[in-house]
């Protein structure tokens, strides 16, 4: 008996352990991974003192375990006598420090972030410094440079939980909309295989309000169809659907009259997935419903799992916060250290528009009274260009502002890297590291202020700038094949996905069209065209129009004076060509064609995001199937709208035009006083004359 008992016990205690392990494992295989890259482009720092600052953000539905920082950097020989020192922080408290190897090329540090120090937006600051050492003491050296390289490709890593999204549609969409759920490819936008135009333009009015609110160049949500794989596999959904289309599982736990004069979110749990649905009977309250949910400001607002949208909702209310005014720093940094010291701020800026007049940076500072005010200077560079420089005084010491105008013709892409140099000498060549050495504070309210214009080249170099005014869609009409097959999904994704990330707004308009558009629409939209000329016959109509012209069969594309093309290569490549309208010189038409659907597809890999668009400054991009791109450019001329152009132009001169004015008025007065002084003069020669031979 008691030998049954003892192996019933190791049973028992068998299975407990087996049971704790199972548990275990499933806990663990419950751990997500996250790494978010930093937007920072590679840069290189000088002085005995430099500053970086970085960005990353902790998503609330994580629960997190661990953040490591994965830090891409390079230190470059320095004196025998010298040290550098590296201090990492986080939200302005410092956690870590070390001293790096003097090596030649990149090193890489990991380092554990505690995790009570990060919040939701977190600004992560490297600090740096370069030590002389002695055996009596240790003090900043003189003033190294560029010894400090910070390469982009510097990540933090998030180790966590998820915590399950409640049945409200704000939790839904901050779990759809998460970078991580984007990046594993578990949120879809999806529609029916025939969907009809009026549903894939309200499908495309949810996809581009969620794609400018992605920070990556990497990761897109797809659109789809119900039937498709990535459809059926996404644990996050939104359905966009005429109510009589929608899958009959969905149709039957929705009422009729919920859709009748409404268009209507509701939210659906089953099996571990989470669907929302947007329907309606009629198209138009569709459409209106899909801009609802592609406002994020009222997606996170709405505390149900329904919600009715009828002819009085305002859903055009959703714009990105950005009035042109950036801080450089939420919450001020100090440098500390008599010589040269650097800090560095990195700014996001909107895509669609670029810098013009009058953009400026603003920098409002304290610094230490005990300096050499002749040799003290502040300077900013703006993406590694100096912009200007003023003098410290020791009247303004406590309060000094002084704002640098940017050059015109400074281009600054997506972002600004704004980079402020502190030369702080001392009173005295000998200075020790102590409360009496030099210091200065960049106050929090220092900004720069971004006036900006619309671009207006028809080149990808200002890609999809066409399709943007205004900060939403300019007019778009995108003609497509009848029938949609799994590429031409993933080319409207691709197309939209740009498009998507240069709206600032959802108040513009998309139309889809499967046949060609009216003369009015044809001469008063910017048109998008893609497909093959046997699924969309609207590009054998524009062939003559074409930089890459097809063949008299419409099989593969001929040669033309930029590149000779064999018969079968023809017929093996995609094609992106920007073109101005036939149907309206001011206007634009992008065609995305090829011989096959597949290379459609592949065409739009280079105009999907940003990284990939700078690529290419011409007006045509071909890209086979081994993946050889190449860009040409055809115009001559590239500006569309000349009477902007001329406007543009005026702007960018008006300082000249006005000293040009100014000039001309002066001359004006010279002349004049030159005419009456010469007249003057004349009468007594005159008159005056004659009256003295009388006498």
């Amino acid at each position: 008996m008691k030998k049954i008992i003892r192996f019933l016990g190791i049973v028992a205690g068998s299975l407990a352990i087996s049971l704790f392990m199972t548990l275990m494992n499933a806990k663990a295989d419950d751990m997500k991974s996250y790494t978010q890259p930093f937007q920072n482009n590679t840069t290189t720092l000088s002085g005995k003192s430099v500053t970086a600052n970085m960005y990353f953000t902790k998503i609330d539905y994580w629960d997190l375990k661990t953040a490591t920082l994965n830090l891409n950097y390079e230190v470059s020989q320095l004196a025998a006598d010298q040290k550098s020192d590296i201090t990492i922080s986080v939200n302005g408290i410092k956690f870590y420090s070390f001293r790096p190897v003097i090596k030649s090329g990149m090193q890489t540090k990991q380092i554990d972030i505690p995790t009570n120090l990060i919040s939701g937006s977190n600004n992560l600051q490297i600090y740096g410094q370069v030590i002389n050492q002695s055996k009596t003491s240790s003090t900043l050296a003189q003033t190294p440079a560029n010894w400090l390289t910070l390469y982009k490709g510097s990540n933090v890593n998030f180790q966590y939980y998820l915590k399950p999204p409640e049945f409200k549609i704000n939790s839904f969409y901050n779990h759809f909309s998460g970078a991580d759920t984007i990046s594993w490819g578990q949120s879809v936008i999806a529609i029916p295989k025939n969907a009809s135009n009026g549903e894939l333009t309200a499908a495309t009015y949810a996809l581009t309000g969620q794609t400018r609110t992605l920070s990556t160049d990497t990761d897109q949500l797809p659109l789809t169809s119900f039937e498709n794989s990535r459809s059926k596999k996404a644990k996050y959904k939104i359905i966009v659907a005429l109510y009589k289309n929608l899958p009959p599982k969905y149709q039957r736990q929705i009422s009729a009259n919920d859709v009748r004069n409404n268009g209507f979110l509701k939210l659906f749990y089953q099996k571990n997935k989470h669907v929302l649905v947007i329907t309606s009977q009629k198209i138009k309250l569709l459409q209106k419903a899909a801009r609802f949910a592609a406002n994020s400001e009222l997606m996170e607002e709405t505390q149900t799992p329904t919600e009715k949208i009828d002819d009085t909702t305002a859903t055009y209310s959703s714009t990105l916060n950005y009035n042109g005014t950036a801080k450089l720093t939420t919450k001020g940094q100090k440098l500390t250290g008599a010589g040269h010291q650097e800090a560095e701020f990195f700014i996001g800026l909107p895509s669609s528009r670029t810098n013009s007049v009058g953009s400026k940076v603003n920098l409002h500072l304290r610094y230490s009274k005990n300096l050499n005010f002749k040799n003290s200077l502040a300077t900013i560079y703006i993406n590694k260009k100096v912009v200007g420089s003023h003098r410290l005084q020791l009247a303004k010491a406590d309060n000094d502002n002084f704002t640098v105008t940017l050059p015109a013709n400074l281009k600054l892409g997506t972002s600004l890297v704004v980079r402020v140099a502190l030369d702080l000498a001392p009173r005295s060549t000998a200075v020790s590291d102590n409360s009496e050495t030099p210091w200065a504070y960049i106050e929090s309210d220092s900004k720069a202020n971004i006036n900006s214009q619309e671009k207006n080249d028809l080149l990808f170099s200002n890609y999809p700038n066409l399709f943007i005014r205004n900060r939403t869609y300019n007019h778009i009409v995108v003609v497509r094949p009848k029938k949609l097959t799994n590429y031409d999904f993933q080319t409207i994704t691709n197309i939209f996905n740009l498009i998507g990330a240069y709206a600032e707004s959802n108040t513009g308009s998309v139309e889809f069209y499967t046949k060609k558009p009216s003369t009015k629409v044809l001469q008063n939209k910017n048109l998008i065209v893609f497909g093959t000329p046997q699924s969309n016959h609207f590009i054998k109509e524009l062939n003559s129009s074409m930089y890459f012209k097809f063949n008299k069969k419409f099989k593969g594309f001929v040669s033309n004076e930029k590149l000779s093309i064999e018969k079968k290569y023809g017929e093996n490549i995609g094609t992106d060509q920007l073109l101005r309208s036939p149907y309206n010189k001011n206007l634009g038409l992008l065609v995305v064609t090829a011989a096959h659907t597949q290379d459609v597809y592949t065409a739009t890999t280079q105009i999907n995001f940003s990284k990939n668009i700078m690529q290419h400054n011409g007006d045509a991009i071909v890209v086979d199937q081994n993946n050889n791109i190449y860009s040409y450019r055809f115009k001559k001329q590239a500006v569309l709208n000349k009477k902007l152009s001329l406007k543009q132009n005026v702007q960018k001169n008006s300082k000249l035009y006005i000293y040009l004015a100014m000039t001309i008025f002066i001359a004006a007065i010279l002349i004049a006083a030159i005419v009456l002084l010469l007249l003057k003069n004349k009468k007594p020669n005159g008159k005056g004359q004659q009256n003295d031979e009388e006498k």
